[in-house]
């Protein structure tokens, strides 16, 4: 079976790792024209108290591709993108996650949950909540579908602190929010929102793909300056000048737990 280093391989190359700046938000790492803080986040509800974008994610690009397949797919493909997105997020939260308690102000996180679906339709089935709920292992002993989407009517893409509801005790947890794409950032503050209305203390959301167009403004040539291949010993909340701790012992060389049929895709 592979191991999270064999099924990450092939991201080296078109991983895209955020880095702050004079042009990158200070909160979502978005690519900004000088700004400190981008539209979305200093005019929508910020909730959460850190952001971790593992990278860029951009539209009509490889990444973008694989994040939308996989849950887009039921076929083998999109389970075979699913794997390598969850290796992903392994690889990354081994060396990083300390890196966003940090960051959020707490020492770690005592429970994980997910970003449900924008479409109450499509929440039921979306993969990602066994991407984090069964497949990652630094996660799974402390994951817990803690949110579900409320009756409650609110606009698309936009911050709403109804749009969700809990149906966990998350009380006095530091909570990791996982959540696959960030466009706006408001499904994961709307649901930063529901968890700390429960009683979470802190909150923070991973991010697999922060999306962007290549097109807009000077994005191209601040992406052009992003290192290639992408750098798995560092990442956007890095204290300046160092790398963060090194992931456990083997944590590259173990492979996902794979459930049922996923088995054979790899």
């Amino acid at each position: 079976m592979p191991t999270v280093a064999e099924l990450t391989a092939p991201y080296g190359n078109l991983l895209l790792a955020p880095r702050p700046g004079p042009e990158v938000c200070r909160i979502c790492f978005n690519l900004t024209d000088g700004y400190g803080i981008c539209y979305a986040c200093a005019h929508g509800g910020r909730r959460l108290d850190a952001v971790g974008p593992i990278s860029y994610s951009v539209a009509g690009e490889q990444l973008h591709h694989a994040l939308a397949a996989y849950k887009r797919r039921s076929d083998a493909v999109g389970r075979r993108f699913g794997v390598e997105l969850a290796a992903v997020l392994w690889r990354h939260l081994a060396g990083h996650e300390q890196c966003l308690a940090q960051a959020a102000g707490v020492e770690a996180f005592t429970l994980v949950t997910t970003v449900p679906s924008g479409a109450r339709e499509r929440d039921g089935a979306h993969p990602l909540h066994a991407i984090a709920g069964e497949l990652v292992g630094p996660l799974r002993d402390r994951y817990v579908r803690a949110l579900a989407r409320s009756a409650v009517s609110a606009p698309a893409h936009e911050f709403h602190t109804g749009r969700f509801e809990c149906r966990a005790e998350v009380s006095g947890h530091a909570v990791l929010l996982v959540d696959d794409m960030w466009t706006t950032g408001a499904n994961a503050q709307s649901a930063a929102a529901a968890l700390k209305a429960a009683g979470a203390i802190r909150v923070a959301a991973v991010v697999i793909g922060r999306h962007l167009n290549r097109d807009w403004r000077h994005n191209d040539r601040t992406l052009r300056r992003l290192p290639q291949p992408f750098d798995w010993s560092r990442c956007g909340l890095c204290a300046p000048g160092e790398g963060c701790r090194s992931p456990p012992p083997g944590a590259e060389h173990s492979p996902p737990v794979l459930p049922g049929d996923l088995h054979e895709l790899v």
